[in-house]
């Protein structure tokens, strides 16, 4: 097994992920088998309990892990299929190493920073490296370990110093690092400072990088003397500094790296050539390069544009909604169209906004009449639905496309039954537990006291209802089949009650679960595209092979609604990137959920 490890330095947020992700997918066109791990030094168990705003977006795994949304890079770059597992955190560790203690494992001996906790995490990423994540079900020849936070923070110190630990474990031929630093420009000179002050650091504390990744906030790309200077004054060739600077898109930084030699230096650095690879994957390899440059150079020759207005509650920071934005991203690049993106805080809808700020209320109306299509995305707590429900009704009664997802589709059942059903006091109960006429009702199997990991979540089947494949967009666009497997992470339902007056009044619930007591995905029959889905799609959507629900809202509001028969038709072959049924349920049975049943992907 060879280890890259990658690291960050100056700042957090630098791209360390995406650097990451990158480096694994040039490996991949080698032919090689590639898995992943995030380390995240926070104390949470998991990031299920943290806010979007507080974290970014907490991505949902097939067993039901809820994560850092760096692992959706890596699922969507690598094309692989991670578990809870491949996300470290110190109260993962701390919990396993505390629970050995209780359990007498460490014989009475004082129990240490060093080193029983730092040898939990080397224990850790040992196993877990060597679990199969792509469809050859092999062990991966190259585990990629992003080390989350910043070089020298007092959160990752233990982190760091199983890393030091770790590279004489495996051996010198078998350890690679990548420091991620910013290099920033001032006034039109590019500054190494930080970035040699970062590599001393990492230095004292016992790990050499192998290679520097200079992080640049601009598009002017690294100058031949910063790379000299860097070179010198930290200690390693010139060859082994590249930079990172702006790009078009984060599809071309893989491009990018490989251009400056990236993989030229791995290879001998860790002895590549040596690993077997069979004609079979080295084919793949070929292949997989050869699509992603395809798709980076087909997106530079866009011209014709979709116009998308997401109806959010966390805009503020968009990296709460980033697989939607990938999902919409991957689905444009399908249809042929460059995606023009335009964020709408859904308060700023409301009739308040109107009297205390009328521009911004104004503005956001603006947004949503001239948009080609409307998407409501998921979230929690009833701050900003007034807004979500205005939206999606202007979608519904002008017949743009819509696309809800989650809370999206349970508001549009809420929205449906004030406004057509005529009962203006329906609402959820996750808005007024109180309420008699709630559309939306809490799940009775949820937990009401713990909020980690309680939720129904990770990979489910939804069954389409008898007599869809005829007319259902949403059973077309999945290759017709009548089961599909989508990740769920939802505490409430459409309340069973209200399904038969909802459907009665033109509001289908196309696709139901195994045993036909949960709606799951909502269609208009006569709407150009008006779909809601309780599922999350856009976890499983991968830059070549998009989620079917996003790619026909992304052709149905770029106008081309003839499209999206088509590409109902072209989606027969449609693969979603789960693993078999049996790893599902030991994955789930390993951690405590309950397993799933059918057939893998589409049955």
């Amino acid at each position: 097994m060879k280890y890259i490890v990658v690291s960050g330095g100056v700042i957090s947020g630098i791209g360390k992920g995406v650097i990451a992700s990158s480096t694994g997918l040039l490996l991949k066109t080698l032919g090689l088998k590639v898995t992943a791990i995030k380390i995240d030094p926070y104390m949470n168990i998991d990031a299920g309990t943290m806010r979007p705003t507080e974290h970014g977006e907490v991505y949902v795994l097939n067993d039901g892990g809820e994560v850092d949304l760096d692992l959706g890079n890596y699922e969507r770059y690598l094309d692989i299929t991670l578990s809870r597992d491949n996300n470290i955190t110190t109260g993962k560790i701390y919990r396993e190493v505390i629970e050995k203690e209780r359990k007498g494992e460490y014989l009475g001996k004082t129990v240490q920073i060093v080193p029983h906790v730092t040898n939990a995490i080397q224990d850790w990423i040992e196993r877990v490296s060597k679990i199969p994540v792509d469809d050859s079900g092999e062990e991966p020849d190259v585990c990629i370990v992003e080390l989350g936070g910043t070089v020298g923070d007092i959160e990752s110190a233990p982190f760091v110093e199983a890393m030091r630990q770790f590279q004489f474990r495996v051996g010198h031929k078998n350890f690679a690092l990548i420091h991620v630093s910013l290099v920033p420009d001032m006034h039109g000179e590019q500054k190494t400072k930080p970035t040699q002050t970062t590599i001393h650091s990492l230095r004292g504390l016992g790990l050499l990088a192998d290679l520097i990744a200079c992080r640049l906030l601009a598009s002017d790309p690294l100058l031949p003397a910063t790379k000299e200077k860097i070179s010198m004054f930290c200690h390693v060739a010139a060859e082994q500094v590249f930079g990172v600077h702006n790009v078009s898109s984060v599809y071309h930084v893989p491009l990018l790296l490989q251009s400056q030699g990236i993989l030229d230096y791995l290879r001998k650095r860790l002895d590549l050539d040596n690993i077997s690879i069979t004609p079979n994957m080295s084919q793949h390899g070929t292949s997989l390069e050869k699509r992603w440059r395809d798709l980076t150079t087909g997106q530079e020759r866009l011209f014709d544009t979709v116009q998308i207005v997401l109806v959010g509650k966390y805009t503020d920071l968009k990296d709460s909604y980033m697989s939607v934005i990938k999902a919409l991203e991957h689905s444009a690049f399908r249809v042929h169209r460059k995606l023009t993106l335009t964020w709408v805080e859904s308060s700023d809808l409301e009739p308040e906004t109107q009297e205390s700020n009328p521009a911004k209320y104004h503005d956001a109306w603006r947004a949503v009449v001239g948009a080609g299509g409307i998407l409501v995305p998921g979230g929690f707590g009833e701050r900003g639905t007034e807004g979500m429900l205005m939206a999606i009704k202007y979608a519904r009664e002008q017949h743009i496309p819509f696309l809800g997802i989650c809370l999206g589709f349970q508001l549009a059942v809420v929205e449906w039954s004030r406004n057509v059903l005529n009962i203006p006091e329906a609402t959820s109960a996750e808005f007024n537990k109180e309420t008699k006429f709630p559309a939306i009702i809490f799940m009775p199997e949820i937990s009401t006291t713990h909020m980690g990991g309680t939720m129904r979540l990770g990979l489910r089947p939804t069954v389409f209802e008898p007599g869809t494949e005829t007319w259902s967009k949403m059973r077309k666009l999945y290759g017709g089949s009548g089961k599909i497997w989508e990740r769920h992470r939802h505490r409430y339902e459409v309340n069973p009650e209200w399904v038969d007056k909802l459907a009665s009044s033109g509001l289908v619930f196309s696709g139901k679960d195994e045993k036909g007591e949960r709606m799951q995905i909502c269609e208009l029959p006569d709407h150009p595209y008006f779909v809601g889905l309780q599922a999350h799609p856009e976890f499983c959507s991968r830059p070549l092979n998009p989620s079917p629900p996003f790619l026909g809202f992304v052709a149905a509001s770029s106008g081309r609604h003839v499209l999206v028969e088509q590409l109902a038709f072209q989606q027969a072959n449609f693969k979603p990137p789960h693993p078999e049924e049996s790893m599902v349920a030991e994955a789930a049975l390993r951690h405590g959920a309950p397993a799933v049943n059918g057939a893998n992907g589409v049955a």
